[in-house]
C-alpha cells in the first residue's frame, strides 16, 4: 500500500537548498536519456553520464534530458552546475514528497507535479513524481523510476508530428504536462470501472471483502485528489504569469490544459462522493442482511413457543393426567401442535412479516 506521506525529518535542521533525497531507496543505476531537435534535424541517444550532456549540446536546437531515476543526489547536484539551476529548485526535484507546485527562478522554471499509472493485475494506483526543469532552450525532466507516459511525445519528435518540432521548449513543457494530465483520464477511467463492479456487488451480496475493497478505492481518491488539486494552480500560473519562458503562441494549449484539469477534479470529487456513499450503503446493507436473518430467527422461535409449552405440559408424567390414558392423545397432541403453527403461519403472512 501507498504511503500517505514519507518521511522528511532527516532535512530537519538543514538550511534551504540542501541537497537530500526523500522518497523510495533505490539501487538501480539512473537511465539519462537525450534528446535535441529542431526543425530539421533529430537526435536522440542515452548517456552514459550526466557529463556528456554538456559535450552533447548541438547547433541551436531544444533540447530534452530525460533522467529515470534522482535517488543519486551526486547526479542532481551535477545537473544542477550544467543547466546552472538554482539550489531550491534541485531541493525539489529531490523530495518526492512535493505537492505539484510552480516557480519562476528568471533563468528557469519548475514545474512539480504527479505522473499516475494504474496496475490493472494488482488494481492498485501508482503515484510518482515528475519534475520539469525548462529553461529557454532546454527542458529536464526528472521522475523516480523509468516508465512514464511520455512515449508519445517521443514519437511525434522522432516523425515531426504536428507543430512541436517547430515550437520552442514551453511548447515541449506543455506537452509532456498534457501527456500526464490526459493519462489522469485513463487512470479514472479504470476507477470508474472497480466503482461500478463495486456497486454492483453492494446492491446483490455485499461481502467483508467488499468493505476493504472500499477503503482501498476511498484512499486511493485521497492520493488522486492530493495529486490534482493543486495542478489546477500550478497550470493557471503557468498560462497567467509573467515569465519570458512562456510564449503567447503557448498560452491558449496551457488553456486547453487548464479545462482538462478542471475535469478532473470534477470527476474525482464525483467518485469520492459516490465511494462515501457506498460506505453508507454497504452498512445499510449489512444491516438489512442481518435483519432478515434475525426475521426468520424470531419467526421460527415464535412457532416453536407454544409447542414447546404443548410438549412440556404433557412431559411432566404425573399419574393422574386423564389424556395419558386416552388411546387418541397423540395424535391428538400433534393434531394442536400442527394446528398452531399453521395458524401462526397464517397471522405472519397477513401481517406480510414473511
Amino acid at each position: 500500500m501507498v504511503r500517505l506521506t514519507k518521511k522528511i525529518s532527516k532535512k530537519a535542521g538543514l538550511p534551504p537548498g540542501s541537497l537530500v533525497h526523500i522518497g523510495e531507496r533505490k539501487t538501480e543505476k539512473p537511465r539519462i536519456r537525450f534528446i535535441a531537435y529542431n526543425e530539421e534535424r533529430f537526435e536522440e541517444k542515452d548517456l552514459g553520464s550526466i557529463e556528456e550532456c554538456s559535450l552533447s549540446k548541438p547547433e541551436p536546437s531544444i533540447t530534452w534530458l530525460n533522467i529515470d531515476g534522482i535517488h543519486q543526489v551526486e547526479l542532481v547536484e551535477k545537473l544542477g552546475k550544467i543547466f546552472h539551476l538554482h539550489p531550491l529548485a534541485l531541493e525539489d526535484v529531490l523530495n518526492t514528497d512535493q505537492r505539484p507546485k510552480f516557480d519562476d527562478y528568471e533563468q528557469c522554471i519548475c514545474v512539480i507535479l504527479k505522473m499516475l499509472t494504474y496496475n490493472d493485475k494488482k488494481n492498485q494506483l501508482k503515484i510518482e513524481q515528475v519534475s520539469l526543469i525548462v529553461g529557454p532552450t532546454f527542458v529536464v525532466s526528472l521522475q523516480e523510476s523509468e516508465g512514464d507516459v511520455f512515449d508519445q511525445i517521443r514519437e511525434r519528435l522522432r516523425k515531426a508530428k504536428g507543430r512541436i518540432r517547430k515550437m520552442g521548449s514551453d511548447y515541449l513543457a506543455y506537452a509532456l504536462i498534457d501527456a500526464i494530465v490526459d493519462n489522469y483520464f485513463v487512470v479514472l477511467e479504470k476507477i470508474g470501472e472497480e466503482i461500478e463492479i463495486l456497486e454492483d456487488e453492494l446492491l446483490s451480496d455485499p461481502k467483508p471483502e467488499t468493505s476493504r475493497t472500499i477503503h482501498h478505492l476511498k484512499r486511493e481518491l485521497i492520493f488522486l485528489r492530493k495529486s490534482v488539486w493543486p495542478l489546477r494552480e500550478v497550470i493557471a500560473q503557468l498560462e497567467r504569469g509573467e515569465s519570458g519562458l512562456v510564449k503567447n503562441q503557448t498560452k491558449p494549449f496551457l488553456r486547453d490544459v487548464y479545462d482538462h484539469t478542471v475535469h478532473v477534479i470534477d470527476t474525482v470529487e464525483t467518485f469520492r462522493d459516490m465511494v462515501s456513499g457506498m460506505i453508507d450503503v454497504y452498512l445499510t446493507s449489512v444491516s438489512y442482511k442481518l435483519n432478515e436473518i434475525m426475521k426468520v430467527l424470531t419467526i421460527i422461535a415464535t412457532i416453536f413457543i407454544p409447542l414447546t409449552f404443548i410438549a412440556g405440559v404433557y412431559g411432566m408424567n404425573f399419574r393422574y393426567m386423564p389424556e395419558l390414558e386416552w388411546r387418541g392423545g397423540y395424535v391428538f397432541a400433534w393434531a394442536m401442535m400442527i394446528a398452531i403453527a399453521a395458524a401462526l403461519l397464517l397471522y405472519f403472512r397477513r401481517k406480510r412479516w414473511i
